[in-house]
């Protein structure tokens, strides 16, 4: 599972021209569910959202999560995280988890950010969207739950 995470002022989106799901500051968190995925990659990527460091302290340090700043998630799906552009110019999306599975695993993370104390919004799982977002930094982040080490 791969999470590209974004510091933002706000960030939204909008299908279709009307906006479905809007945040303050906060985190827009991408969202590539691959094949394979399973609990251990839902943990880990909850807990790298839910605690990344990324927000200044008092002495303007990236020191605060989320939660501490009283800050807002927008979870996007983005199967195009899982591209392969090894070989040619074409990407190959093969790694993609298949949608159904992909969705039941992209909504068990947003829950699990809720429970855990965080006020999680969603974009609209497969469907055409777009993201409009006012990167704070810019600070820009990606987590991959299959490469911890």
């Amino acid at each position: 599972m791969k999470a590209l995470i974004q510091r933002v002022a706000e960030a939204k989106v909008e299908i279709g021209g009307k906006t479905v799901s809007s945040i303050g500051k906060g985190l827009l968190v991408f969202l590539g569910v691959e094949k394979g995925d399973a609990e251990k990659d839902i943990e880990y990527t909850v807990k790298k959202i839910s605690n990344i460091r990324i927000f200044e302290d008092t002495d303007g340090k990236m020191n605060l999560p989320v939660k501490d700043i009283s800050g807002e998630v927008l979870v996007v799906s983005q199967f195009t995280l899982a591209a392969d552009c090894r070989k040619g110019n074409r990407p190959s999306f093969d790694n993609a988890e298949e949608p159904a599975k992909a969705r039941e695993i992209y909504l068990k993370v947003v829950e699990r950010l809720r429970s855990g104390g965080v006020s999680a919004a969603t974009g609209e799982f497969a469907a055409y969207m777009q993201v409009h977002l006012v990167n704070d930094g810019p600070v820009t982040i990606l987590i991959d739950s299959k490469n911890k080490a």
